[in-house]
């Protein structure tokens, strides 16, 4: 690809990546919402998941005719399979997660995932390491930091800063196992769409599984569901369509990011979550930020830009052959 080609969709990936982070910390507060109203989370799940998955329809018949596509066997839907099975589990450990603490924690949490997914890339052998590199240095020890940072945000409550009611050891364990599925989730994703690049039937599995697995777990979970299913309030209703509109709009922009760039990369734009939730969720929620959340959220961050560093640096050299081919291109911003 010429030099210039791969700037601008480089540039697309960036900016869409930014978005979702948003989008992310738009959904996590639109559930914390619904939930504060008495809505269940399983609730919240099959709705969202099932409005969202309607428009999704139609786009992956078109999808499945396309000539471009290779066959659709077996082992690969079994693959989708798994990666629905996964994202369900992640999903609903998420959303309970964020009933029992806030939006805030959920994103503070989210920023270890560049480390789960760094260590799984590398047991995978989709990342590489050397000792002997800065790069390879740089990536590992930001994986401690970081993953110290999350046992700090879920271990260490501290003074409160901000305050409301949460239970929140529950709902950092719930957050802590959604964050490590969603790692597993990025490889599993990594591997389809390598073999079978429809992000549309992918989001449409994602949200179809959501959906299903859910019901199941309610049905099971709730004694009286006479009266669990019914929304009544407007705003409500309006969290949780908005939910999955976010939701499957993120989820679509994660398969195609991942199919050009790789999970660890699609992993690294979580630490601007916090600043976006910690500011979103004091203004509309009122919610609580502890000291030890902002300790945790900063040493995450470091870690972060760590992995970011020696990433950038591991495709700057890279992408070194076709830059000097090409002098008169702009360098593609991942590598600046």
């Amino acid at each position: 690809m010429a030099p210039g080609r791969l700037y601008n969709r480089d540039g697309w990936i960036l900016t869409a990546m930014v978005a979702t982070e948003f989008s992310n910390v738009g959904v996590n507060t639109l559930v914390k919402v619904a939930t504060s109203k008495g809505v269940n989370p399983f609730v919240v799940l099959v709705y969202s998941h099932t409005f969202a998955s309607l428009p999704l329809l139609p786009l992956t018949f078109l999808s499945l005719r396309s000539r471009s596509l290779p066959p659709l066997t077996s082992s690969i839907v079994c693959k989708m399979g798994l990666y629905g099975l996964i994202a369900s589990v992640f999903q609903i450990a998420g959303y309970n997660g964020i009933k029992y603490s806030s939006p805030t924690l959920s994103s503070a949490m989210s920023n270890v995932n560049p480390a789960f997914t760094f260590i799984l890339a590398v047991v995978f052998r989709m990342e590489n390491i050397s000792l002997r590199k800065e790069s390879s240095i740089a990536k590992v020890l930001g994986t401690i930091v970081s993953i110290i940072g999350a046992l700090v945000v879920t271990l260490y409550h501290g003074p409160m800063l901000m305050s409301s009611h949460s239970d929140w050891v529950i709902g950092g364990g719930l957050l802590a196992l959604q964050f490590i599925l969603i790692s597993i989730s990025y490889l599993v994703m990594a591997h389809i769409m390598n073999l079978y690049p429809s992000a549309v039937l992918l989001t449409l599995v994602h949200n179809v599984f959501i959906a299903v697995v859910s019901v199941f777990v309610s049905l099971s979970a709730e004694k009286d569901n006479s009266k669990t299913w019914i929304i009544r309030s407007n705003i409500t209703l309006f969290s949780i369509l908005a939910a999955g509109i976010l939701t499957t709009g993120y989820t679509f922009i994660h398969l195609w990011a991942v199919s050009h760039k790789g999970p660890v990369f699609l992993s690294m734009f979580k630490p601007l979550s916090i600043l976006i939730a910690a500011a979103s969720t004091d203004i509309f929620l009122g919610e609580s930020l502890y000291l030890g959340s902002l300790i945790g959220g900063i040493l995450i961050s470091i870690g972060f830009y760590m992995v970011l560093w020696g990433k950038s640096k591991e495709d700057k050299n890279d992408l070194l052959g076709t830059i000097e081919s090409s002098p008169s291109q702009k360098t593609p911003l991942l590598g600046n």
